[in-house]
């Protein structure tokens, strides 16, 4: 997906300094609406520190950033982090059953998602029939996709994915790389995926952002750039 789309997050000189040490430096881009954006670099590039600013698990210390033209300082932090929902590298679940966590933050709201709504999310993720599973019978790549669904079911403007597979095994792996993808593009969710793998960000991103030292060094089309981090 080009930025012909309509372009739904843009950050102007973002960044993160703690201690004087600048964690994130002046990133500036622009994701359009159902852009899969990927973010790789070396260990310590400030991959999950950039993610974490964009629903401010973290605030920002210079620059700023807007969701479908709003800054973000103008949103509350509850609005924002449902509309920028976040998925981490460990699935966080609550204690009850897989239906009751999906339900979570549409309850939030005073919403209440049917079941047959969560059905159909577990479907599109592979777990016909587990709403009623307690979340502590479950896999690891399990609990991934129904923190995955869960995220969906908020129905997010933009939803970030931070290392979401690089704790599962290679089979679980990608087979939830199989979901996200699948998910993502049927619901045309834009999306930024940090990721240490090359090969994952190549199946699942459109797009790609490499980070090094908190700073942009590239961005471009997946092939791109991709192309140029893999020569000597």
């Amino acid at each position: 997906m080009g930025l012909s789309a309509p372009v739904i997050l843009r950050t102007e000189r973002l960044g993160r300094t703690v201690a004087g040490r600048a964690i994130v430096q002046n990133v500036s881009i622009e994701v359009g609406q159902g852009d899969v954006l990927g973010i790789v670099g070396p260990s310590g590039a400030g991959k999950s520190s950039f993610l974490r600013l964009l629903n401010r698990l973290d605030e920002p210390t210079s620059g700023t950033f807007f969701l479908e033209a709003r800054d973000y300082r103008e949103i509350t932090p509850r609005e924002l982090r449902r509309k920028v929902g976040m998925v981490m590298q460990t699935a966080f679940l609550f204690p009850g059953t897989v239906a009751q966590n999906i339900r979570f933050g549409p309850d939030q709201r005073g919403e209440r998602l049917e079941d047959g709504r969560i059905d159909e999310l577990l479907r599109q993720v592979g777990l016909n029939g587990f709403a009623a599973r307690a979340v502590g019978h479950l896999s690891g790549g399990e609990a991934q996709r129904v923190a995955f669904a869960r995220a969906v079911a908020n129905s997010p403007n933009v939803l970030l994915l931070d290392e979401p597979t690089s704790a599962l095994d290679d089979l679980a792996k990608r087979e939830v790389e199989t979901v996200i993808r699948d998910v993502v593009r049927a619901s045309h969710l834009t999306c930024l995926v940090v990721t240490h793998d090359l090969k994952s960000a190549a199946r699942l991103a459109d797009r790609i952002l490499v980070l090094e030292g908190g700073k942009v060094k590239r961005i471009g089309p997946l092939k791109e750039v991709l192309d140029v981090e893999a020569s000597p």
